[in-house]
């Protein structure tokens, strides 16, 4: 075995470690892998308590307001920048620190309540949501989730109010969906009270406008040849950072600044490191995890909006003496864009009342999303697109930069192809193991391995011989419940 080779099942190893370590609870989707419908997870249907529904009401009448009287997609597309005031103007209404807690600024709201300030966004300018997902819901949730006390008492009350901004940068050369293949040097200084970074990172969003960077790095493993990924806060003040291409010219998301930078010899303190040393990773995946929950609120809201001008346009548009809305074509059309919008709506919050509940392994359940949300809104586009005809080619209708906007969105954040891999991967391990206990105690039998293959074996023929039960009150939907019953069980 070659060094790269050597180095590569390495990395391979550590997120092994990473993903499988400790014990691993039934989740909702491990259960569907395992024939089983795991229903006090997503039944009965997630709300927020009266009082929390009551403050984001308020929040999201603060936010329509500001966003009808201060945002121009439009605009943030042809100038390929958002403004400041728009910037100051999502601090204002809290959505730049929506879960951060009270006592540093933040609002405190749940996943649940901070997806439906993401999907208002979302409904009108991908540029703006994205920015808030690269500041927020990547770019600072490192610090709420691994942050020291001593490093959120001093970055924090300033980035949730969006006087500074936040940025997450992982992405290399080589490095993207491939994350452990991150190649930036850190190297501990003599006096072992910094580290040396060494690097370039690329594809960044908000990288010319953050005042802290949350950026991955290699580092020394003590008494060994090996490295690991280590996380360090970063400004762009340090010297040797060098802002590379501050704005780098793409076909979608204009309005955002996704750059490209380079540490020369940046000198970075030992107490900017986030998070265990050498378990980068840990705290890349995690808070990747919990941006695709966010990503698929800023879908949906994009879904609605099409399926708004598809109605208002099917209604108002008339072909052969006839609006299009009164051509079956159009109206299966204009059915399948709502139940997109309803599917990902639903699929959303019970995503993230998940997290707001504590299920500590939410990975599948996000990767699902951040695949079905991408892909049915490139759909829904699509479709949209067509019920308007040539017309929505033209730039003075929206639909034209939602389509170059949502392209990315397949790619951004883990492209769904290796997302798709992952899942299968995850959700067919449960499954794997017990086949293995049971091939094990075939090959080599000894007392503990007979019982771990009893159980395995009996777990097996359980989910062969039962078909899960979905419990529903509706005596309408039994039917239903016993066909997705039987779907889950195949």
């Amino acid at each position: 075995m070659n060094k790269l080779d050597a180095q590569r099942q390495r990395e391979i190893q550590q997120a092994e470690e990473l993903l499988f370590a400790g014990p691993q609870a039934l989740g909702f989707a491990k259960g569907l892998f395992q024939g089983r419908f795991v229903a006090d997870w997503v039944m009965p249907y997630p709300r927020m308590p009266a009082a929390q529904q009551t403050e984001l009401d308020k929040s999201l009448g603060e936010l329509r307001q500001f966003l009808d009287e201060g945002l121009d997609p439009a605009e943030i597309d042809r100038q390929a920048e958002i403004p400041r005031s728009v910037i100051d103007g999502l601090g204002r209404t809290g959505v730049l620190g929506a879960t951060a807690p009270v006592e540093y600024g933040g609002r405190g709201f749940t996943q649940m309540a901070n997806c439906k300030l993401l999907e208002e966004i979302g409904r009108r300018c991908a540029s703006t949501s994205v920015f808030v997902n690269a500041h927020h819901s990547i770019g600072i949730r490192a610090l709420l989730l691994f942050g020291t006390q001593e490093q959120k008492q001093i970055w924090l009350p300033k980035l949730v109010t969006g006087e500074q901004l936040g940025a997450f940068a992982l992405t290399e050369q080589e490095a993207g969906s491939d994350a452990a293949n991150v190649q930036m040097q850190a190297r501990p200084s003599d006096d072992g009270a910094h580290f040396i970074l060494n690097g370039e990172k690329r594809y960044i969003t908000n990288a010319a406008i953050a005042h802290v960077l949350t950026v991955m790095a290699r580092t020394p493993v003590p008494g060994s040849d090996k490295t690991a990924i280590t996380a360090f806060l970063v400004t762009p003040d340090m010297p040797g950072f060098t802002m590379l291409e501050a704005r780098m010219p793409k076909m979608g998301i204009r309005g955002t600044a996704t750059g490209r930078f380079a540490l020369r010899n940046v000198k970075v303190p030992r107490e900017n490191i986030l998070g265990p040393m050498g378990k980068g990773l840990k705290v890349a995946l995690t808070v990747l995890d919990f941006g695709r929950t966010t990503f698929g609120a800023c879908c949906t809201g994009a879904a609605k909006t099409c399926l708004r001008l598809a109605i208002e346009h099917a209604n108002t548009r008339k072909q052969f003496n006839k609006t299009l809305g009164e051509f079956d074509l159009v109206k299966k059309k204009i059915a399948r864009v709502a139940a997109d919008a309803y599917a990902m709506e639903a699929m959303t919050t019970v995503t993230a009342s998940l997290i707001d509940r504590g299920l500590e392994d939410y990975m599948i359940e996000t990767a699902m999303l951040k695949v079905f949300t991408t892909e049915r809104l490139w759909e829904v586009i699509n479709d949209a697109f067509q019920i308007y005809g040539g017309s929505a080619y033209f730039v003075d209708l929206p639909l034209e930069r939602m389509l170059r906007d949502a392209r990315i969105n397949q790619i951004g954040e883990g492209s769904n192809e290796v997302l798709t891999s992952f899942i299968a991967l995850v959700g067919m391990r449960g499954p794997g193991m017990e086949f293995k206990e049971i091939y094990d105690t075939m090959m080599k039998p000894s007392r503990d391995r007979v019982s771990k293959a009893w159980t395995a074996g009996m777990n097996r023929l359980g989910a062969a011989v039962r078909v899960p039960d979905v419990p529903v009150r509706s005596e309408q939907l039994h039917a239903q419940a016993r066909q997705l019953g039987r779907l889950i069980w195949r």
